[in-house]
């Protein structure tokens, strides 16, 4: 089969692979017919993720059809079309059994910490991605879905992740009808996280970013209010300013460990790696928002200490929380928001790749050019 194959930072390509086979019971082999390329794939990209091999293909976000199934699996049969969450996970362990898919204590023997997640790093398991023709999906009457006959594709790819992320990050806000809540980022799943905060009655939804083509994105997709922190000398200053002085409610950091707002933060962590990620965003949310406010962290960050503000977050009383989504939780309500017409994932989707052009789209992406705020990869067998 064709797949992405990582050959160190800024180097991907896509060669040949062995297909995927069933390596227990309970796996299913997927076509994939939709994946995307995330955010925090950039992060892999970069060389920021530790234990990154050689030859791993990437990608957690993707749907496609079932090819075959192993002997246990039960609720799936081949033909299926279905959506992987990008959580691997058992469904059976403590975390598991309290929603904490990703978290799982039984799919990734090396943390203690994640749980598993395809095409990311050996850190989270070592499970190759879907950015590929096929793809083994493990615990296959766990993870995926069928598809909903009325589910566009592409809304259903977008829900693998990005906006269940999204919508996770506003969740972990506590959003109270009327709050004032700051998005730091205006990639999809910031985009996500501002849109979902109306559906949970923020009164007001603000989001920084410094592209000016991602905030315009911002403000038809999530009907934001929108600043360029580029044009203003201090992000916090301002908004203090806008919020009489007391700081926003909800802080929700969706840029995690790539942000760019202060160059010296940013070559330390990003370029020469003596930091698990640049705090500025972080730092940001913990300087804007009021006393007693609630901070949502949805940016990736590595397991290495960082400069983040922990006194001040303790001395401001600010409750933080954060999690790798566990996305299949959120299935439910977001099918019941899309087939009521409220949300349109799909709509973040600004580019289609052939997967045989992969680098381009990672370069594209990386250096953010052509208005690029969502690529979709289309497998040439798709």
């Amino acid at each position: 089969m064709k797949a992405m194959t990582y050959r160190g930072p800024y180097k991907v390509r896509v060669e040949e692979k062995p297909d995927p086979t069933i390596q227990h019971p309970n796996d299913a082999i997927v076509r994939v017919e939709r994946a995307a390329i995330c955010g925090s794939d950039l992060h892999l990209y970069h060389g920021m993720i530790p234990d990154t091999r050689i030859g791993h293909t990437f990608g957690h976000e993707f749907i496609g059809r079932v090819v075959v199934v192993g002997s246990s699996v039960q609720t799936l049969t081949p033909g299926d079309r279905v959506m992987v969450p990008f959580n691997i996970f058992c469904g059976t362990c403590y975390f598991c059994a309290r929603g904490l898919f990703s978290n799982c204590h039984n799919v990734n023997a090396n943390a203690t910490a994640l749980g598993g997640i395809y095409g990311y790093s050996h850190t989270a398991g070592g499970y190759d991605g879907g950015q590929a023709e096929l793809v083994r999906v493990p615990f296959a009457d766990v993870g995926p879905s069928i598809i909903p006959d009325w589910l566009d594709d592409e809304d259903a790819l977008m829900l693998t992740d990005a906006f269940s992320t999204g919508y996770f990050g506003a969740q972990l806000g506590d959003i109270a009808e009327g709050d004032t809540v700051l998005v730091l980022g205006a990639g999809p799943v910031g985009l996500a996280a501002a849109r979902s905060a109306w559906l949970m009655g923020a009164g007001r939804v603000i989001v920084v970013d410094h592209l000016e083509y991602r905030l315009a994105k911002a403000r038809e997709f999530a009907f934001a209010e929108t600043y360029n922190f580029a044009e203003h000398d201090d992000v916090v200053v301002l908004m203090k300013k806008i919020t009489d002085y007391l700081g926003v409610d909800v802080a929700i950091d969706a840029v995690g460990a790539e942000a760019d707002g202060n160059l010296v933060q940013h070559i330390t962590s990003a370029k020469l790696k003596l930091q698990g990620g640049s705090p500025i965003a972080l730092n940001w949310a913990i300087d804007s928002v009021r006393k007693g406010g609630n901070i949502s962290v949805m940016g990736a960050y590595g397991p290495l200490f960082s400069a983040v503000k922990f006194g001040d977050a303790m001395n401001k009383g600010l409750t933080i929380r954060t999690n790798q989504a566990p996305v299949k939780r959120q299935w439910p309500r977001l099918l019941e928001h899309i087939q009521a017409g409220r949300i349109s994932p799909k709509d973040m989707i600004t580019h289609r790749i052939p997967l045989d052009e992969i680098a381009e789209g990672y370069h594209l992406f990386s250096a953010k050019l052509d208005g690029i705020v969502k690529p979709v990869i289309i497998p040439p067998s798709a």
